[in-house]
């Protein structure tokens, strides 16, 4: 890791007042979470970008709804990696001021939905209160962490309003008998298990059928109008394990850079992101966050 990079970055976010961080893939990646960018994994001979689709659901929900089974089931073993540690610590108000003395602000857009950063961050403020640090100073803010797309383990009613929290698994038996007969997907068309759609989730209150309570290609984000409002003053942005190929998250890191602010991407591979970076940092997430914030790994 270059010295010299490393001492600006920590100088310029020594000075930040609002830091945002837009998480992606790669900060999961070291927990065993699929990406689905690489040749691996079970579910590499289908195209995942045309699974996540209201189309696709409608037309197989069947097929959809086995995918993010799949999903659950990887985020159910996950455990979390040092850089969602590293993040958590930076959400903790008085573990922030010790690397950005002059932070009013910080907030976590993340792009994931396997909840292992909101996970990192409950799992810290229990640690604090076990030590006996209590107080608003040892506790993430209220809304320090943003889910633009949804959560993998919430399920939601295509008929009505309900939605729920559900860490069950598998959370129908069809879908566990299905897993236990297909092992992999390598010929997706000649393998696939059909659910019919009366055995898929369905909703408590109306009997309707039930979806993963994730956002879809050409659906609407989370959050975007606090979003917008977090980007217009932030001074420092990371962009930490993503590509940001989506908008409207792709455009926050040029609108940081265009208002002067720094903007350092850590990510594993080069991407277009890279020329809106003040700051480059490439590797694992998990490995040079380390090294960047030694004294947060404690």
């Amino acid at each position: 890791m270059d010295i010299d990079t490393t001492t600006r970055f920590r100088e310029a976010f020594a000075t930040a007042k609002h830091i945002i961080i837009i998480a992606g893939a790669g900060l999961s990646a070291a927990s065993g979470i699929p990406t689905f960018r690489d040749g691996g994994g079970m579910w590499r001979s289908l195209d995942a970008t045309t699974l996540a689709t209201p189309e696709a659901f409608n037309e197989n929900p069947s097929l959809v709804w086995q995918f993010y089974h799949y999903r659950r089931q990887k985020a159910l073993q996950a455990q979390t990696n040092m850089a969602h540690k590293i993040l958590a610590r930076l959400a903790i108000p008085n573990l922030l001021k010790k690397v950005a003395p002059a932070a009013k602000s910080l907030h976590l857009i993340t792009q994931n939905v396997d909840r292992l950063s909101v996970g990192a961050v409950s799992d810290l403020d229990n640690e604090l209160a076990q030590q006996g640090l209590k107080g608003p100073g040892y506790r993430a803010r209220k809304g320090s962490i943003l889910q633009i797309h949804g959560k993998l383990f919430e399920v939601q009613c295509t008929k009505c309003d309900w939605r729920a929290e559900d860490f069950s698994s598998p959370l129908c038996p069809a879908l566990g008998e299905a897993e236990n007969d297909i092992r992999d997907y390598t010929d997706a068309g000649s393998n696939n298990r059909h659910i019919p759609v009366s055995q898929l989730p369905r909703c408590p209150e109306c009997q309707g059928l039930a979806r993963p309570g994730v956002v879809w290609f050409g659906e609407k984000p989370y959050h975007l109008d606090e979003i917008n409002s977090l980007v217009f003053k932030a001074d420092m942005c990371l962009v930490i394990g993503t590509s940001s190929t989506v908008y409207p998250a792709a455009g926050y890191a040029y609108r940081v850079q265009r208002r002067h602010g720094h903007v350092a991407v850590f990510n594993l591979d080069p991407s277009e992101k890279d020329e809106a970076a003040s700051s480059l940092f490439r590797g694992g997430c998990e490995e040079v966050l380390s090294q960047v914030f030694p004294e947060l790994t404690d």
